[in-house]
């Protein structure tokens, strides 16, 4: 039998099937498919079956731009000093380049099929791709347990206001939390957990559903700001900025809000693998970015001017207009979209990668389902609560591994785009054997880890060092501009590349 042949024949196996080890072995034997490397999950989608159309990706976007950090981070221009007009451009200008990486990123994954820890072996080998995917996994990991955790204070919020004699369960304390506390983190902790346990598709049904809600609510609050402030809003703040001074702050915050997405910019594959067409890619991105993005900074200059307009405050969230409202059913009506907004942006930025890195640490015993219960673990045994409350965790811990998903984006898309301009055999992304095109030196990519190392350590730098203070706000792009540069230089070009499909080894989409 020829190999080609049992490959064809291997599409018809069931997923259970290629998770069992038997199958995965024989699959090994015939087709050079390591058991080591290829499971159901990590497999490339096939084209037929993708069920993620341009709402499908807008539905991701309407979620994710609404989240509260968004809307505190961009609130937080007002108090540096940004009016009205300057925020909305701020907005403009991120909103571009977003969209211009976000489809650079996207479009690898309609083409391949398969997830951000496979897309990592292109340029890293088959096992140093472990070092981006965990990086990811982690930074997600320690972000979903933190959401949940501000998830769950809002949902307290709601239930105080119908239930007030449950704040006698607030007075206790286990592990840092109260009953209440406890009572609601394991609330949402199984929520998600159960959404993601059937899968992308499931993800994908919730976000299409969750993105409206999302919009009308926060249309809805702006709406309720304009009648309040007599369609009156304040442009300017006091100590405005002006010149040289504010037009840094206006790039900087650009640069800031790509940096805010650069975790996401880095595993949007893990998403558009199960997209239609690319045209799916770029119109999900078009109306899902810049117009979203300009409708957010839109609500967001209403908040903030009409609050300010109204009490001379400037709010410190949305949360804080949600909390004024005085009619209970509105108010707990309002605090389960903004739940339903919290859970929606955990699924698709905090709990995919991490399940995708498991899977792919140990693909012959973890699948998608085991992979994200571990995760959602590990999300609650680090009592994130306890990591959000540390003043040095967020900022050094997370902050630093943050740091380095800069250098990763740049290495993996000058690898892909500029050294082997598209051209992925995708068969060999699992395969072991030495002569394989990806396994490089015993499975790792020498000059990637170097290119990492190098501007990792620049990244740290500008990062954390005060001397480099002027330049943090656009850190995330000169640390991928710089990883992208040293590989483009050092990275074998030799070649050949060459373009091999991943459809004869290719699973259903929704499966």
């Amino acid at each position: 039998m020829r190999q080609t042949d049992y490959v064809e024949d291997s599409v018809s196996l069931s997923p259970d099937m290629l998770a069992d080890q038997s199958i995965a072995d024989h699959l090994h034997d015939q087709s050079g498919l390591s058991p080591l490397l290829y499971n159901a999950d990590l497999a490339p989608t096939s084209k037929m079956g993708r069920q993620w159309s341009a709402y499908s990706i807008f539905a991701l976007w309407a979620n994710d731009v609404h989240n509260l950090g968004n809307y505190t981070f961009a609130i937080g221009l007002f108090s540096l000093g940004l009016g009205g007009w300057q925020v909305l451009l701020a907005f403009g200008f991120g909103a571009v380049f977003l969209f211009l990486l976000l489809n650079l990123s996207g479009y690898m994954g309609e083409k391949t099929g398969i997830p951000f820890p496979v897309m990592s072996r292109i340029a890293f080998g088959t096992r140093g791709a472990q070092i981006p995917a965990l990086l990811r996994g982690a930074v997600a990991i320690a972000w979903f347990g933190i959401q949940t955790y501000l998830a769950s204070l809002v949902l307290q919020l709601a239930l105080l206001a119908f239930y007030p004699a449950l704040k006698s369960f607030q007075t206790d304390n286990l592990l840092g939390l109260s009953s209440l506390g406890w009572a609601t983190f394991l609330l949402l902790w199984v929520i998600q957990l159960l959404i993601v346990s059937y899968g992308m598709e499931m993800i994908r049904k919730y976000e299409a559903v969750a993105g409206p809600v999302i919009l009308m609510t926060f249309v809805a609050l702006a709406g309720w700001i304009l009648l309040r402030a007599k369609f009156s809003i304040a442009w300017e703040m006091p100590h405005a900025l002006s010149g040289t001074a504010m037009w840094m702050k206006i790039l900087g915050a650009a640069a800031l809000w790509v940096a805010v997405y650069g975790t996401f910019i880095l595993n949007f594959c893990d998403f558009t693998r199960e997209a239609k067409s690319r045209n799916s890619i770029f119109w999900g991105n078009f109306w899902g970015i810049p117009v979203n993005m300009l409708l957010f900074g839109g609500v967001v200059v209403v908040l903030a001017g009409g609050q300010y307009h109204i009490d001379g405050q400037i709010i410190a969230s949305p949360a804080d207009i949600v909390a004024m409202i005085p009619d209970t059913f509105l108010l707990v009506m309002a605090t389960l979209s903004l739940l339903i907004l919290t859970i929606g942006v955990n699924l698709m930025a905090n709990f995919v990668a991490p399940t995708y890195a498991l899977t792919n640490l140990m693909p012959q015993y973890m699948n998608f389902r085991k992979a994200a219960f571990l995760s959602a673990l590990i999300g609650l045994l680090i009592l994130p609560w306890n990591l959000y409350n540390s003043p040095l965790v967020i900022p050094i811990f997370l902050g630093g591994l943050g740091a380095l998903l800069g250098p990763l984006f740049g290495i993996i898309m000058v690898d892909y785009w500029i050294i082997r301009k598209q051209n992925i055999n995708i068969p060999a992304l699992y395969s072991n054997e030495i002569q394989s095109e990806y396994h490089y030196m015993a499975g790792s990519n020498p000059r990637a880890i170097i290119a990492l190392i190098v501007s990792g350590g620049i990244a740290l730098g500008l990062t954390f060092l005060p001397f480099f203070a002027v330049l943090r706000d656009f850190s995330w792009f000169m640390a991928a501009g710089l990883a992208g540069i040293i590989y483009f230089l050092i990275a074998d070009r030799r070649g050949p590349f060459t373009d091999v499909d991943g459809e004869k080894i290719s699973v259903s989409p929704c499966h």
